[in-house]
């Protein structure tokens, strides 16, 4: 029986979604699960994070929060500022968000919520990690398959069950997907992109306006004319991690694919060079050479993100724009679904057509929200990024009435309406839902 029910799962791709479906497909009763990956091995890698409480919701019940809220930072308010004179234009306390759904807004570093989620999965025996592994020649019918290309090896095929494309915002198993179908997702040029910069507390220590940043339990945002700042200390305050968005002029000559340059610090200081003397002071103390600028990239929505026995997952078929925080805790919300509708018991038939049912339950509970927080998150960035007109006046009537305590917050990310729909969503029992609305119930 145990061996009617086994299945052979193969993830591309140990990224946020790959790592978070691995975990909830182990916990789910999986116990042949691999995960391909291209890099050697996860490293100490990326920025900061937010970590909103739906993501953190799911962490805790897949069993590695802990260890990641404990490297983390509350964040007790946040404050949004004029670039340009740091005039504070609006504030908001936190505070209530841990007492309304449980857990608070909290900021860590990326390689602690990676890591924490790769340690979880390591002690799953059904877990297996397959690093320095490219993904080519994916094959649909009648089992999903692909080539496994080694760094230090011989190429070889793989066939499995159920195949999950994790493998972010330029997946190859997305277009062998799109190119079976005879459909195309275009890339769509946001026209931004960010620095993604982490200052220690090291550096700031000798300005107090900067040292008094890093200190704070605030997440800041400084905006002005089509770009802004974002802030916040992680690793127990012991970095400031900081992120911006800008338009992307410096990609103008770089080839369609590069979503990565090495930047210029004179260019990033002349970006922002009529925000105020306290933010060309931080942005300062960045080292010429470790100046880089990544190009934010999106593509137009899929018309599916399942295709037989393959599904695609976070941004492999929602790539966001950040302006939210939302990306990476979407790409887990997807992982939770999977593990709920992809359950070894609700597909104890083996039959690929109960397998797709699945997936399609899975594509049913979680398209429509992942794309609409998309959308949310780009109307977000160009809400921050308005220029003088009467837009721009009208919002920051909004963010004036705010201070008074009436009304909503311009900044979509820290408004309660908003953060209601976002953090107060239990995709899991949605998945449930789901499940029995479509008969997907389990078999005993």
């Amino acid at each position: 029986m145990a061996r009617e029910t086994t299945f052979e799962i193969a993830i591309v791709g140990a990224g946020m979604g790959g790592l978070a479906s691995a975990l909830a497909l182990a916990k789910a009763g999986h116990t042949k699960i691999t995960v391909y990956e291209m890099a050697s091995d996860l490293g100490f890698v990326g920025a900061g994070i937010q970590l909103a409480p739906n993501m953190a919701r799911i962490l805790d019940q897949l069993g590695c929060w802990k260890k990641i809220a404990d490297e983390a930072v509350q964040c007790a308010d946040t404050s949004i500022r004029e670039g340009s004179t740091n005039k504070e234009l609006g504030h908001v306390d936190l505070g209530y968000v841990e007492k309304t759904y449980g857990y608070p807004h909290m900021v860590g570093h990326r390689s602690s919520l990676a890591g924490s989620m790769y340690e979880a999965c390591q002690k799953e025996k059904g877990v297996t990690f397959k690093f320095r592994s490219t993904i080519s020649n994916v094959k649909f019918v009648p089992k999903p398959s692909f080539k496994v290309t080694p760094r230090d090896g011989d190429p070889y095929i793989v066939e499995c069950d159920i195949l999950l494309g994790c493998d972010g915002v330029k997946s190859n198993t997305r277009v062998a997907m799109l190119q079976e179908l005879e459909e195309t997702a275009d890339v769509v040029d946001s026209g931004q992109a960010a620095y993604r910069i982490m200052l220690t507390r090291d550096q700031m220590k000798n300005d107090p306006e900067l040292l008094a940043l890093i200190e704070a339990d605030t997440v800041t945002r400084w905006i002005g004319e089509k770009r802004h700042i974002i802030a916040y200390p992680i690793s127990n305050k012991q970095i400031y991690n900081i992120s911006t968005a800008q338009p992307d002029t410096n990609f103008a000559e770089a080839p369609s694919a590069t979503y990565t340059t090495r930047g210029s610090k004179s260019a990033m200081m002349q970006v922002y060079g009529d925000y105020c003397p306290m933010i060309h002071r931080m942005l300062d103390l960045v080292p010429e050479g470790e100046v880089c600028e990544w190009k934010l990239r999106v593509h137009s929505p899929l018309s599916t993100w399942v295709y037989g026995s393959m599904a695609l997952v976070g941004d492999a078929c929602h790539p966001t724009l950040p302006h939210l925080a939302q990306g990476a805790a979407q790409a887990i919300e997807d992982a939770a679904v999977l593990g709920v509708t992809l359950s070894p018991k609700r597909i104890a038939d083996r039959k690929t057509e109960s397998i797709n049912k699945a997936l399609k339950v899975y594509e049913k509970v979680r398209k429509q929200r992942a794309e609409a927080l998309v959308e949310l998150a780009a109307e977000n960035g160009r809400s921050m990024h308005l220029g003088a007109g009467k837009a721009k006046e009208e919002r920051d009537k909004i963010f004036a009435a705010l201070k008074t305590g009436k009304g909503p917050v311009p900044d979509k990310w820290a408004d309660a309406d908003v953060q209601r729909m976002i953090y107060g969503h239990d995709c899991v029992a949605e998945a449930e839902k789901a499940c029995q609305e479509e008969g997907l119930s389990a078999k005993l």
